[in-house]
Formats: structure tokens, C-alpha cells, sequence
């Protein structure tokens, strides 16, 4: 009988920490991360006859719509503020906060080949996502300051900007951090439960009326009162919206404490979110 030498074996594995967040590990393959967010990007539109220009024309008809619906029918826009650029700017957040959570929420099952075959840090791929939808989230922005700054120089209307605009860079975070959080969540649990990929866009559209796009908090509270007021606030995405309009704008309802709540919400969320995905890695090609 011969004795087989076992020393000649050598098991590969990740280094996983008590917790299951290894940021050294991901900022290793930050060069995977840059290859993904380029095949991301690029492959959308590859395809298309207008390409990019799907970019502007997506929040442009959406706008078009918003203003023709919730702001000349049913009136929920603020008094004194260019429709277009209100409801731009509630179009131009949530696109990008509802495209992470679209996007990362089939992040097993879009890339299970990909995943069964190397190793690398599975969270490169919703992390991908979340920048490539970055870049997209940047040149409709770039719009929105575009008609911003033509109803000042050209149609002469006064915003009232405060020092609130310089929380911009917080608020791209919050959205970025709450996107991906909740689909890392949604995407662990389409493992075993497939019927939850369907209900996500629809989930997502719903949740949108749960939040301040479509109309002003304050309007709201006139028209119902302070009864359902605290329902929308405990929504973290609201103060997101609300800052920024209030920033850019003058117009809405800031709150240091709203602010800080959604910045609790959305570090926690993203925590446990990445946990529970770095748990669910381990198993997942035996179920998907």
C-alpha cells in the first residue's frame, strides 16, 4: 500500500475576518473593480443607435411626464420654483438610487458562471454597479445644472442657494450606500427564492411614491396635514431628496436630525448587507 504525501497539497482560500468585511482584500482587485465598471458602461448602449444619448433622453421624457401629471394636474410641485428643474432634480437622485438596487439585486444569478470559475472578492461585481451607475448618475446631473443655470442667466429666476449645497458629495454617498445595501440584501435572498426578482422593479416604483420625487414634502403636508408626514420621513432616501432640493433650491425642509438618521440607516445597512452577502457567497452555487 502506498502512503500518498499530503505535503504536496496546498488549499487556496480567502482570508475572511470574524465579520466577513475584508476591504484590503477588494482595494487588491481594484483593477477587476475599473475592468467591470467599463464592462458595465459600455455594454448598455453598445448596441443602440443613440448610444449614449439614452443618458439625457431617459430623465428628460420622465420629467416631461412628472410635470404633465403630478405638477400641472395635480398640482404638488412648490409655488415659485420651475417645475422642469423640481422635478428633475427628484428624477436625477432616484434614477440612480433605484438603478444600484435594479442592478445589484441579481448579482448572483447574472454572474454565477462568471463566479463558479475564479475566485476574487465577490463583492467587486454589485461594487461595479454602484460606480459604473456613478458615472451615469454624473451626466444627468450634468443637465440638471445645465437648465439650472438657464433659468438663472437666461429666464432671470432667483434660487435661494445656501450652504447646504456643499453637502452634495454626502448625499451621492447616502444614495450609493443605501442602493447597494438594500440589493446586496434583495440579491441574497433570490438564491432560494427566485419569485423576489420579480417583485424588485415593482417594489422600487412603489417606493418612489413613498418618497419626495413626485411632489414637495411641504405640498404634501398642506394638502393632508402632519398626519402621514412622519411616514415619508422615515423613508431615508426623503432627506436625501430634500437636501438637495433645499441645497440647490432654497425651497423644501431640511433636517439636521433627518440627516443623520438616513447616515445611521445607511452605514448599517450597508454593514449588515455585506455580511449577510459574504455569507450567503459561500453556499450560493449550490442553489442558483
Amino acid at each position: 500500500m502506498i502512503e500518498q504525501n499530503t505535503s504536496y497539497y496546498t488549499e487556496i482560500s480567502p482570508k475572511k475576518t470574524w465579520t466577513g468585511l475584508n476591504f484590503k482584500e477588494v482595494w487588491k482587485f481594484r483593477d477587476l473593480l475599473l475592468l467591470f465598471v467599463r464592462r458595465d458602461f459600455v455594454s448598455v448602449y453598445k448596441q443602440t443607435i443613440l448610444g449614449p444619448i439614452w443618458f439625457f433622453i431617459q430623465p428628460v421624457l420622465t420629467t416631461v411626464t412628472f410635470v404633465f401629471i403630478f405638477g400641472n394636474l395635480a398640482q404638488l410641485s412648490p409655488d415659485g420654483l420651475p417645475k422642469v428643474l423640481f422635478f428633475m432634480s427628484g428624477v436625477v437622485c432616484w434614477n440612480y438610487f433605484s438603478e444600484c438596487i435594479n442592478a445589484t439585486a441579481n448579482t448572483f444569478t447574472k454572474n454565477a458562471n462568471l463566479f463558479g470559475k475564479v475566485y476574487f472578492p465577490r463583492i467587486i461585481a454589485p461594487l461595479s454597479v454602484v460606480v459604473s451607475n456613478l458615472i451615469k448618475f454624473g451626466i444627468q446631473f450634468l443637465l440638471f445644472i445645465a437648465i439650472y443655470l438657464y433659468f438663472i442667466f437666461v429666464k432671470g429666476v432667483h434660487f435661494n442657494i445656501n450652504v447646504w449645497i456643499f453637502s452634495f458629495p454626502l448625499l451621492i454617498l447616502l444614495m450609493a450606500l443605501l442602493g447597494l445595501g438594500f440589493g446586496l440584501i434583495i440579491t441574497a435572498l433570490t438564491t432560494k427564492y427566485r419569485d423576489l426578482a420579480f417583485l424588485v422593479t415593482f417594489g422600487v416604483q412603489l417606493l418612489m411614491y413613498a418618497t419626495p420625487v413626485v411632489y414637495s414634502l411641504d405640498k404634501l403636508t398642506q394638502k393632508l396635514g402632519d398626519k402621514y408626514r412622519w411616514i415619508i420621513e422615515l423613508n431615508p432616501m426623503t432627506h436625501v431628496i430634500e437636501t438637495f432640493r433645499y441645497g440647490f433650491f432654497g425651497e423644501g425642509s431640511v433636517s439636521i436630525a433627518g440627516l443623520m438618521y438616513c447616515s445611521v440607516f445607511a452605514l448599517v445597512l450597508f454593514l449588515f448587507s455585506w455580511m449577510v452577502f459574504n455569507r450567503v457567497e459561500k453556499n450560493f452555487m449550490d442553489t442558483v
